[in-house]
């Protein structure tokens, strides 16, 4: 593609000469401002990815993958069998969520009663990952779990009695009033997911219907995937068997979440190409600057009979090799940070003394990180190519140089 002579034409013009110092900086600057911007577009990409795989399995960990609830018609058994022979990889739970307030001593605080069986597969193995306080063996009648975050606002311990107060309300002499139990804390869980561990609480299944009147044919079924990602595509055909119920997946309690998340990221993708294509404009005045310094010597050339296409392409391979290194080192520094990315922010943490990854607006516990092998050759290849793009706009002028006139004035 470039014969040796362009290629060693192009190295010379990548070693300016002293009275050309001005050049050097220019090379320089435009060399660190597309390294810097490939960086940070892998950086924050990084962690864009990470933080929606991360807040995926929590998401995926936490919630069954598709509920079907009874909308007031009853999920008889027969139902349930039909659905474990025609749908063989799915797991099937009952259980009962709503509403209600916490009171304990002098606080009180809204959150969601789940009401769940210790027995069945997926709950055991979600107490077995997540408990940090008690055992699923005290999980009982009028026993519950909490979360860590619940436990820490509340003042709560495991043993400590609490009031549970429904948004059912029963009439009484005094007129209608919510129905209210007492519960002993059995038990604290921890997930990491703050939103989840300060507004879930665990309680026996049939103390759940009964706090909210209810009778099991109104359980809800959950169903837990192999493969979540085919939820969406399950709920079509489990809804097809009976049209009465109301189904949903995880995905579509979160629909607004991940939609907000891809646009901020293809935004953010945007928004920082933009600091690649600034520092690749250094690239433009560089070679432009190095063009008119080299007016001389292109005359000499073409004299010597060189091409007008051989000597764009030195002057092109020139900005091309500035914006190939400047990638290819973004890439580093970007894979590198991204790889340390949670130690830096402990570090900057304890020195500066700044929450930087608040766990309470970001659900996590810490600063996610996830490589995308895909996205950095993407990263690069647009890097590569705006360089290629900026390396050839200044080159093209150089056919319309007069020879002639250039040596008659040197």
């Amino acid at each position: 593609m470039f014969t040796k002579a362009e290629r060693l034409i192009s190295i010379r013009n990548l070693k300016p000469k002293k009275r050309e110092g001005f050049l050097k900086i220019i090379s320089i600057f435009s060399f660190l401002g597309i390294m810097i911007g490939v960086a940070i577009l892998i950086i924050v990409m990084s962690v864009m990815n990470g933080f929606k795989t991360d807040l995926t399995n929590k998401i995926l960990g936490l919630n069954p993958h598709i509920v079907i609830q009874p909308n007031n018609y009853n999920i008889n058994e027969d139902y349930i069998l039909n659905l474990k022979k025609k749908f063989k990889e799915i797991n099937l739970n009952k259980s009962f969520s709503g509403e209600g307030i916490i009171i304990s001593k002098n606080f009180t605080k809204g959150v969601i009663f789940r009401g769940v069986d210790k027995k069945e597969k997926n709950t055991a193995e979600f107490f077995n990952k997540y408990i940090s306080e008690g055992n699923l063996k005290n999980f009982g009648s009028n026993r519950i779990f909490i979360g860590t975050e619940l436990a820490f606002n509340l003042n709560l311990e495991v043993g400590d009695s609490i009031n549970l107060m429904s948004s059912y309300f029963m009439d009484t002499p005094l007129g209608s009033l919510p129905k209210q139990e007492n519960f002993e804390v059995a038990g604290v869980f921890n997930t990491g997911f703050l939103e989840f561990d300060q507004n879930i609480i665990y309680l026996n299944i049939n103390d759940a219907l009964s706090l909210f009147n209810k009778e099991r044919k109104d359980q809800n079924i959950e169903i837990y995937l192999d493969d979540p990602l085919k939820a969406n595509f399950l709920k079509k055909k489990i809804q097809e068997i009976n049209q009465n119920y109301f189904i949903y997946t995880w995905s579509d309690l979160n629909k607004s979440l991940f939609s907000a998340l891809k646009v901020e990221r293809n935004v953010m993708f945007i928004i920082l190409t933009l600091i690649v294509i600034v520092a690749a404009f250094n690239i433009i005045s560089g070679l432009t600057i190095l063009i008119k310094n080299k007016t001389k010597e292109i005359a000499i050339l073409k004299t010597l009979g060189l091409s007008n296409r051989s000597i764009k392409k030195t002057f092109f391979l020139t900005g091309l090799t500035i914006g190939f290194f400047a990638s290819l080192s973004g890439v580093i520094l970007g894979v590198v940070f991204s790889l340390n990315i949670e130690k830096l922010r402990l570090f900057l943490s304890s020195v500066f003394n700044l929450e930087i990854f608040p766990s309470d607006i970001y659900f996590l516990d810490k600063l996610p990180s996830e490589i995308n092998t895909s996205s950095i050759i993407i990263i690069f290849i647009i890097s590569l190519s705006i360089s290629a793009i900026a390396s050839y706009l200044p080159a093209t002028k150089i056919s319309k140089m007069n020879t002639f006139r250039a040596l008659r004035y040197e």
